[in-house]
């Protein structure tokens, strides 16, 4: 089983990072359980604004676009997925969300679950993407981590507390038990 761990955001300086490479610390782990944990990183597929005339849920998973076509082979080869969000003003991130909106049938089913920062954690666009992936008919787990860019932070570093290990293992144990439904 191969888990995506999406890395949602483009900035520069992303307190995101710090999330994503803390979970892939953490998973590595778990390998063992024959799940593997991938990071997909949004910004190093440069995904185009979605513009073409042709709505992806029915361009059958094939893009004019070459960094589409690198990003549905990404997303179409997991089984679920780990969707590291920031929440900017009170909601989800422009272009994590175009990148959903430009793939169809890759999201299609797969479950998902969330890990969230921002000023009040993230958990406004927890909310908003539980409604997105309910429309690609994924499962969400109600698990979910969630950070604050204010406490969970030392000396400039993404520093989570003592219990995000556990909370990240519950998250994971409902998603893999979700995707071999």
């Amino acid at each position: 089983m191969k888990i995506g761990v999406i890395l949602g955001s483009i900035r520069t300086g992303r307190f995101g990072k710090g999330v994503a490479d803390w979970i892939m610390d953490q998973v590595a782990l778990r390998e063992d359980e024959g799940v593997h944990f991938e990071l997909i990183d949004l910004k190093e597929f440069n995904v185009p604004l979605l513009d073409v005339e042709t709505v992806p849920g029915a361009a059958n998973k094939h893009y004019a676009d070459k960094n589409v076509t690198a990003w549905s082979h990404a997303i179409d080869s997991c089984d679920a997925f780990v969707l590291i969000t920031a929440e900017y003003n009170h909601g989800v991130p422009g272009a994590l969300k175009n990148a959903y909106d430009v793939l169809g049938g890759e999201w299609r089913g797969k479950p998902v679950g969330f890990v969230s920062y921002g000023a009040a954690q993230g958990i406004r666009a927890v909310e908003q993407w539980r409604q997105i992936v309910a429309n690609f008919n994924q499962f969400d787990v109600r698990a979910q981590l969630s950070f604050s860019t204010f406490t969970d932070v030392r000396d400039g570093r993404f520093n989570p507390n003592e219990r995000s290990s556990a909370e990240l293992d519950n998250l994971l144990a409902a998603l893999i038990s979700a995707a071999k439904r």
